[in-house]
């Protein structure tokens, strides 16, 4: 019976000129950071987002602290933690597509280590929402310690993939 109405159909698509193909190839999935607050977290895998739903932020030195204390409960069962730790001293500034980190001390992480990206990830994804205009993919990102060279412009986008 099934087989019947299929083939009745298949007629009368093929009668009103649609013809059958193959797979056709669209390319690769969509990719980049999706709009809403998200703090980023380590992973066995690599960095991943967390959705922030019940809360409001209202700056970006509020988003720092929340990231430095650490997932919650589920998501530590989840594998997730945070590598970063809140420094002593430190403002965060954030104008347009550019976020810019002061620290009174030294950075003690690398330009392309997971404590860097969870950084990064996180202030791209609140100044994309704090400035509906800007698209977090391009959020660059410095940080500029009290001592030795500034890391950035960094963007999240080189840090997520695993």
């Amino acid at each position: 019976m099934l087989g019947a109405v299929l083939t009745v159909l298949g007629t009368g698509l093929v009668g009103c000129g649609v013809q059958p193909t193959g797979v056709i190839e669209a390319g690769a999935p969509a990719s980049g950071l999706t709009r809403g607050m998200r703090l980023y977290y380590a992973s066995d895998t690599g960095l991943r987002a967390v959705p922030v739903l019940d809360r409001d932020f209202t700056s970006l030195d509020a988003v720092m602290k929340l990231l430095a204390q650490g997932p919650t409960a589920a998501e530590r069962r989840e594998g997730l933690t945070t590598l970063l730790h809140a420094p002593a001293g430190y403002t965060v500034t954030g104008d347009g597509a550019r976020v810019t980190v002061e620290l009174e001390g030294p950075y003690w992480a690398e330009a392309r280590d997971r404590v860097t990206g969870q950084l990064v990830c996180t202030l791209a994804s609140f100044q994309s929402v704090a400035e509906a205009e800007v698209r977090a993919d391009d959020v660059e990102v410095t940080i500029r310690p009290g001592e030795g060279p500034a890391l950035g412009p960094l963007r999240c986008a080189g840090y997520l993939g695993g």
